[in-house]
């Protein structure tokens, strides 16, 4: 297969400058969006509070088990049928991923407080801390040493699945990469840089993730 390769079909800097930062702001923002809400379902899913548990199942349960591509679609496509709430393509993009991530964070929170230690427990309520010091001064802070992998796990794939963006005509760095194949006919050029873009802003974070566990496991040992 003789096929000569067309680099400079990729040269158009300030299209895929914008896509980079389009990709970035999408997956920072669902990223940290969907922590914040796992977060808050993982504590009621621990909690005593049986209607809540149910409901926080319930999305789960709907949210990971459907891909992230058909959550962008419901939010574009049905909300404003169902119910009559017309969603600018940015947003609904933005809810359909951070609700994913969240679903996911969500169990992975869980996980990490019941994996404490019940003695932490007691030990809190035997010095008197209500619940709220204990969450945040006790088992928190020992959660999150232990759920890093799995976090930055999560992390890394809701930043690939920025990809997912092109759908509902949000100008990431697929939606890009498609613009200038539809134009050159060089798929082959195009979507190796692309992936490249995304190895370029992935694996920092993958690296600094690993460097951190490191350090957390070496402090935990002194």
């Amino acid at each position: 297969m003789n096929y000569a390769f067309d680099w400079s079909v990729v040269l158009r800097p300030e299209a895929w400058l914008n896509a980079i930062g389009v990709t970035l702001a999408y997956g920072i923002a669902t990223t940290l969006a969907g922590l914040v809400i796992g977060l808050l379902l993982g504590l009621i899913l621990i909690s005593g509070f049986r209607a809540g548990r149910w409901a926080v199942n319930v999305f789960i349960g709907i949210f990971r088990c459907t891909p992230a591509l058909i959550q962008i679609v419901w939010f574009y496509y049905a909300f404003p049928m169902v119910l009559s709430v017309n969603m600018p393509a940015w947003l609904a993009a933005g809810c359909g991923l951070t609700f994913y991530m969240a679903a996911f964070s969500a169990e992975i929170f869980r996980g990490g407080i019941e994996s404490i230690e019940r003695g932490q427990w007691y030990a809190s309520r035997s010095l008197c801390l209500p619940y709220w010091k204990t969450m945040y001064y006790v088992i928190l802070p020992q959660t999150f040493r232990r759920m890093t992998a799995p976090i930055v796990n999560q992390s890394i794939i809701q930043f690939k699945n920025t990809s997912l963006l092109s759908v509902v005509s949000v100008h990431d760095i697929m939606y890009t990469a498609n613009g200038i194949t539809a134009a050159t006919y060089r798929p082959l050029e195009v979507f190796t840089f692309a992936a490249l873009l995304y190895i370029v802003l992935i694996w920092p974070l993958a690296t600094i993730a690993v460097r951190f566990e490191r350090a957390m496991n070496q402090k935990n040992t002194i």
